[in-house]
């Protein structure tokens, strides 16, 4: 019984020891050290507007898919173009955010750049729209890529990109 004993208190002292030192090992890789703010760009939604400043007629998805076909076809009716972004960021995210469009287009050839603050949505996940300016737009002419950046205090956190960026 004595045996038998000793045999059971070595091994709870063992896996006692074992976790204290994994413990101990964890806070000493810096476990609790501050980690990076993990934020993602979800998507990117371009969307020609007309002179009234819609993108679509109507809420239905397939109006407004037949609407910027419409808007694609006919370049005098379009007045602008804007961009839906899908973000999120995670609860380590403390600063001001800001999202940064930057645009390439077909008659020039440097980027054209937009950036306005947002804030961050429930569960830090949020759909901002990034109005295209009438200035720039004139220059672009018909955009051919585009990158999305969110920023948090000058810091870019995620971004996403087209194909052709």
């Amino acid at each position: 019984m004595k045996r038998l004993l000793s045999v059971v208190l070595s091994g709870l002292l063992s896996g006692l020891a074992c976790c204290l030192a994994c413990c101990l090992g964890a806070d000493a890789l810096g476990a609790d050290a501050p980690q990076a703010a993990e934020a993602r760009v979800l998507k990117v939604l371009p969307h020609w507007v007309d002179h009234q400043g819609r993108h679509a007629l109507s809420p239905s998805l397939y109006e407004r898919d037949a609407y910027q076909a419409m808007l694609r076809d006919h370049p005098e009716k379009r007045a602008g173009l804007q961009y839906e972004v899908l973000w999120k960021a995670s609860g380590r995210v403390s600063g001001p955010l800001s999202l940064r469009l930057e645009l390439k287009g077909a008659t020039s050839g440097l980027p054209e750049m937009v950036e306005m603050p947002v804030k961050r949505g429930l569960f830090g996940r949020r759909w901002s729209r990034v109005v295209v300016p009438a200035d720039p737009f004139s220059r672009l002419g018909t955009a051919t890529a585009w990158k999305a950046t969110l920023i948090e205090a000058g810091k870019p956190l995620a971004s996403s990109q087209s194909f052709l960026w």
